[in-house]
């Protein structure tokens, strides 16, 4: 036991000696972080052995577990026949696999094989939000962009001018290009029908070529919009031939209940941004549009690339994702996020209710296994402190939680779409005791 505390301790002073000081946070109390170690389906074990229910599927990548086994043998089994291959030269096979898969689940689903897709491969969620914009650019001779606030679409130059947190761009901003321009996301029909009546005006003043939304704000404390906002982002956009681009990098593949989180509302986007569960845990994104619309905006190759890089269309992501594809497909885990995301709300609305009335309020509000519980005083003042308290307390108790919001009073919900009701109900009990803790301090 010794040993492995030791290494516990002694990679944090390593990190905290190589690396950059801004990446890990670590409480002074010696709380946080832990380190892991290894993962399989929903657990985590640490540096010291002891076992994590992990209720954030790693920022949603491990949708059909960690270290599903189907998805794994896939990567081994490339890593041993192609480990590399070179992305804009000379392809591999899995990569036109993958982009045939990416249009079937996407376009061609949506609109009964009338529509194909195009995809343009990344490695991380930003670049691949990056690539619509260029996409828009190219297609649109237009240079602005409509995102939103509270939107967060990734930390690079060109995604920074439509991710709207201050803490995220305010170091940065005299370097950016600032093409992008920021409206209220609705949280309810007040706010929607406010929105009705600004958004045209909007269009109008900054003539965009694009508008970029998360069809549900992940990071941003799981917003969920009411159900006229895309249908009205769809209409704007044809009347001012723009493009609309959902960024789904963490709503995919089925952790809202749906394969795709736009089709809750029966929009169908221009672009789609895809990431995170894509693979299961290799770095690999993809950027998926309309076939037409990929083949107006990028011209043919005359042997250089505009948009690629070293490791575009990676052969062992592409294996992994292919595997990873039919591992939703055949675990029907589009349909178990559906159903246990129901229950899991409803238990947390009961949960609420039957605690005392002290002086805070909590909400719930989600889709499918993309749920959050929010949080605030008596003042509707956002309680961070009382949020991150369940969460450092929780994790003591065995199960991973992240805080999400721009004052981290949002505790989210996204385990692996694999997790059980008995382990959902086991996460329950130890959330009732911890909050009944700390909200009564």
């Amino acid at each position: 036991m010794k040993s492995t505390v030791r290494s516990t301790q002694s990679t944090l002073d390593l990190l905290a000696r190589y690396e950059s000081r801004n990446v890990v946070y670590r409480d002074p109390d010696g709380t946080w972080p832990i380190v892991w170690e290894r993962a399989f389906g929903v657990h985590i074990w640490d540096a010291e052995g002891k076992r994590y229910l992990d209720l954030t599927a790693a920022f949603g990548v491990a949708a059909a577990g960690h270290a599903n086994r189907k998805v794994v043998r896939a990567g081994q089994k490339q890593m041993a026949r192609l480990l590399h291959a070179m992305g804009d030269v000379h392809p591999h096979a899995l990569k036109a696999e993958l982009a045939r898969e990416l249009s079937r689940v996407t376009f061609e689903r949506w609109t009964r094989r009338r529509l194909s897709a195009k995809t343009i491969f990344c490695n991380s969620g930003f670049e691949a939000v990056e690539a619509a914009l260029k996409t828009a650019r190219l297609a649109t001779g237009r240079r602005g962009v409509i995102a939103f606030r509270g939107g967060y679409h990734g930390l690079g130059y060109g995604t920074l001018n439509a991710t709207h947190r201050e803490h995220f761009r305010k170091p940065f901003c005299d370097q950016l290009g600032e093409f992008g321009s920021f409206a209220d996301f609705p949280k309810n029909e007040r706010e929607l029908r406010k929105l009705k009546q600004e958004l045209p005006k909007m269009f109008r003043r900054t003539k965009p070529g694009a508008v970029l939304v998360e069809p549900i704000q992940a990071r941003g404390g799981i917003n969920i919009p009411p159900d006229g906002f895309l249908p009205l982002l769809r209409t704007l956009c044809d009347r001012h031939n723009a493009l609309l681009i959902v960024d789904e990098i963490y709503t995919g593949f089925g952790r809202t209940g749906k394969w795709f989180a736009v089709e809750q509302s029966g929009v169908v986007p221009d672009l789609i941004c895809l990431g995170k569960a894509l693979t299961g845990g290799f770095p690999l994104s993809a950027c998926v549009g309309r076939a037409d619309l990929m083949d107006r905006a990028w011209p043919p190759s005359e042997g250089e690339a505009i948009h690629t890089s070293t490791f575009l269309g990676h052969p062992v992501g592409c294996a992994m994702a292919l595997a990873q594809t039919r591992e939703i497909k055949r675990q029907r885990l589009v349909q178990r996020s559906a159903a246990a995301g129901t229950w899991l709300r409803r238990e947390l609305n009961r949960l609420v209710a039957s605690l005392p009335r002290r002086n805070w309020e909590m909400n719930v509000c989600g889709s499918g296994l993309m749920i959050g519980l929010e949080i605030v005083n008596e003042n509707n003042v956002p309680a961070t402190d009382a949020s991150l308290a369940v969460i450092k307390l929780m994790l003591r108790r065995g199960f991973i939680l992240l805080p999400e919001g721009e004052h981290g009073n949002v505790i989210s919900f996204t385990p692996p779409l694999t997790v059980t009701k008995p382990q959902l109900q086991t996460m329950l009990k130890a959330l009732r005791q911890t909050l009944e803790e700390v909200l009564d301090r």
